[in-house]
């Protein structure tokens, strides 16, 4: 006998907050959603409409890889960020809420005339596509080591009619012409310590440790972006970088250290210390 839609995601919902989700609702309804390939709104409207074999078959088949902790975003293969639908894949970090606050200080430091930003370890290119998308006058580009995701971020961008980015590999500024300067450089490069207890938790255990890990207590890759941002930042611009909350004192240290101006930490939505900046008057 089959179940209705109301009964599937109640049995579901059940399941995963026994293995341990923070969001078994929102989860179940995500997965049945994307199998029936139907919005939200659907499931509202027609809770006793009755699944079919084979949708309960996929459906069921989604819901044990999530019961295995494997996140959403890469079932599903896409996550919402700024607004924008991103395509997601397990070589990719999965854009999270608190790096729109990233995105919101970086517009806030864009001058009001043309200029160029650098997004650096775009990933899926959410930074990159959020700034473009609300500033078409200006250009961004986007780049990451690895080929796979400046490739995705580039299909991504192709998907969003997004004409003013461009997306490159490469290690940091390596990419880059020497004489290559932007007004704002943005980026949430790896921050966590190797030894870090949370790596073996919920959804960063799937996600690739590359774009998590740095080596210095979580700061190596800090000091180099904030190193070699100096020789490619335009004359009074910014350099904008996302950490963990409590490295909001040691990044300071390395902007002040590296002659920025201006350097200050603001809060995510939670309050805690989320992105610090620093101004490079050349």
């Amino acid at each position: 006998m089959s179940l209705s839609i109301d009964a599937q995601l109640k049995l579901a919902a059940t399941a995963l907050s026994e293995a341990g989700s923070d969001s078994p609702h929102i989860d179940a309804a995500v997965l049945l959603c994307h199998v029936l390939g139907k919005p939200r709104s659907y499931l509202l409207t027609w809770p006793e409409k009755e699944l079919e074999a084979d949708q309960l078959a996929a459906f069921e088949a989604l819901l044990a890889r999530r019961l295995t902790g494997e996140p959403v975003a890469y079932i599903v293969g896409q996550r919402e960020f700024w607004s924008l639908p991103l395509k997601v894949a397990p070589h990719t970090l999965i854009p999270r809420p608190d790096t729109e606050r990233l995105v919101e200080l970086a517009l806030d430091k864009l001058p009001a005339d043309t200029c160029k930003v650098l997004d650096l370890g775009t990933g899926t290119g959410a930074i990159a596509l959020a700034i473009a998308s609300e500033r078409r006058d200006v250009s961004v580009t986007g780049i990451d080591l690895r080929p796979e995701a400046a490739a995705l971020a580039e299909e991504n961008r192709t998907n969003l009619h997004i004409a003013n980015a461009r997306f490159l590999s490469g290690s940091w500024y390596s990419p880059l012409a020497e004489q290559e300067r932007f007004a704002v450089i943005v980026s949430n490069p790896p921050y966590i310590d190797k030894a870090d207890p949370h790596l073996e938790q919920g959804d960063v255990r799937f996600e690739p440790k590359s774009a998590l890990v740095a080596e210095d207590h979580g700061l190596a890759d800090i000091q180099v972006i904030s190193e070699q941002g100096r020789q490619h930042l335009k004359a009074g611009g910014w350099l904008l970088m996302e950490h963990g909350y409590e490295q909001g004192s040691a990044v300071r240290g390395i902007l002040e250290a590296l002659g920025y101006h201006e350097v200050a930490t603001a809060q995510d939505y939670a309050g805690l210390d989320r992105v610090t900046m620093g101004r490079w008057q050349g």
